[in-house]
């Protein structure tokens, strides 16, 4: 005979929900930043662009990249 659910002891938690897979637009958009980054600091490197300090030649394909990965922590 089945248990009625006034007579049950033990708590039974609900199912959690499945979270809703992220738009479209956030794995593009990871990835973009993170081949700009690589692409800029081939031409850091290579000297092509141009720019006033040294630093600030990683500094933007670094963050870029950086970038990139924060926005690869939001993918589902």
């Amino acid at each position: 005979m089945p248990v009625s659910k006034s007579k049950r002891t033990r708590y039974i938690a609900p199912p959690k929900a499945k979270p809703k897979p992220s738009p479209r637009w956030i794995p593009i958009a990871m990835l973009a930043l993170l081949a700009i980054g690589v692409v800029d600091l081939v031409l850091y490197y290579l000297q092509i662009l141009p720019g006033g300090s040294p630093v600030w030649g990683l500094l933007s394909g670094f963050g870029l990249i950086a970038a990139g990965f924060g926005f690869g922590v939001f993918w589902r």
